[in-house]
């Protein structure tokens, strides 16, 4: 279980209140002061951009001058490191746990920890999003259209998501370790303004790598940001408590403890968390909206989001009816709230919003109960079958570990 009020890390702040609508059973609210991952990534950002200022998290004083490694494991949740991860060194070392932020998913949380706003402020509040500008549902970590087409619009990275990197114009250096096939992707390279990237291929060159860009910092100090997703990949394949999943984790715990003992002496401060984590849902708790069916006729545009938390874009005049369906059909597997009414809610994070996000967040929205997903699919989509999920507000797909070390 998370520590009560993460006072290790400061003061909780969450959503000024509870929403005013229904959440889905146990529902996990994110945390967007010192208990989330948006915390985090804010106060990071402060570091980098301040010569006089410290970070707490990585116990680093105000002024000193500090290398700092941090390590992204995407996938880990807290209850797998607290429970199938017990005995590990990794658990040994985990200092609190942590939310995510809504949606709990990769293209929302770690954009959060590449700039350090919310995804209200950066926009990409889902695997999908909806922008009318570049063809209407797209997923802007691949940059596709559904249906496969490449996207292909100038300067289009900056439109989607407007938000400055946390290293452009850093004060501090910044190394990004990245794997080799996405290092120099249109997402990454954006992303990645004003850091030196390096890219590795497989789990033992990440641990070379991430000892070399420390090396490169030693005498100026600064970050080195590394960033690992097959813990994630495996688990969306193979589920959440797969074997597969299970040695993938062994191997990083491995790799952690490898790190410890070459860095030992140097006084490296290391932080180690996560972007989500993940529950499995079987198949027989899996809505398929049918192409040609009474729901997709009332949708203007696919659905964007995730499969456990879907944004959809009713069209004018079918508002009725679809609220109508959800609230006959979907009971007991998804509330269903207005578009305007999340908006509203703080969900997705403080700051000034972004320009689309009230498109990108749609007429409705559908919060997934625990274990169920919903899915549809359109021309030239080959259907794909993911028994590990996440994007949901259950304690396991919402919180992350905050793990420390100094060496």
């Amino acid at each position: 279980m998370c520590s009560s009020g993460f006072s290790v890390l400061g003061s909780r702040s969450v959503p000024s209140h509870a929403p005013a609508f229904p959440l889905p059973a146990d529902a996990v609210l994110p945390d967007y002061g010192a208990g989330g991952i948006y915390g985090l990534a804010s106060s990071l950002r402060a570091w980098l951009h301040d010569r006089h200022a410290g970070w707490e998290v990585g116990e680093v004083a105000a002024g000193e001058r500090a290398v700092v490694l941090l390590l992204v494991l995407d996938g880990l949740g807290d209850r797998f490191l607290t429970t199938l991860g017990a005995g590990s060194l990794l658990q040994a070392h985990r200092r609190a746990c942590l939310s995510s932020v809504f949606p709990s998913t990769t293209a929302s949380a770690l954009t959060t920890l590449l700039t350090g706003v919310s995804p209200a402020v950066h926009g990409l509040n889902g695997w999908f999003i909806h922008d009318r500008r570049f063809g209407g549902v797209i997923a802007p970590l691949p940059l596709m259209q559904r249906g496969g087409e490449e996207l292909a619009a100038l300067c289009l990275m900056s439109r989607l998501c407007p938000t400055p990197p946390m290293f452009h114009h850093a004060c501090r250096p910044v190394n990004l370790v990245s794997p080799a096939d996405i290092a120099f992707s249109r997402f990454s390279r954006h992303h990645a303004r004003g850091a030196h990237v390096e890219p590795y291929q497989g789990l033992e060159d990440f641990g070379y790598t991430i000892l070399a860009m420390v090396d490169a910092l030693s005498a100026s100090g600064g970050l080195v940001h590394a960033y690992y997703p097959k813990f994630d990949a495996l688990s969306h394949h193979h589920g959440c408590r797969s074997i597969e999943a299970r040695r993938c984790f062994a191997r990083l715990d491995a790799l952690f403890g490898w790190l410890l003992d070459r860095l030992a002496g140097r006084d490296v401060r290391v932080v180690v968390t996560a972007d989500h984590g993940f529950i499995d849902s079987p198949v027989e708790r899996r809505i398929d909206l049918a192409p040609d069916g009474e729901v997709a006729d009332m949708l203007a545009a696919p659905l964007f989001g995730e499969r456990r938390l879907a944004f959809c874009e009713v069209r004018d005049g079918a508002e009725r009816d679809f609220e109508a369906w959800a609230r006959t059909s979907l009971t007991g597997k998804a509330v269903m709230i207005r578009g305007a009414e999340c908006l509203a809610s703080g969900l997705l994070g403080p700051g000034k919003p972004n320009a689309r996000l009230a498109e990108r967040v749609g007429t409705h929205v559908l919060l997934m109960e625990p274990g169920w997903t919903i899915v549809d699919q359109v021309e030239g989509e080959d259907p794909f079958e993911l028994i590990g999920v996440h994007g949901g507000l259950t304690a396991d797909e919402m919180r992350v570990p905050l793990i420390t070390a100094r060496t």
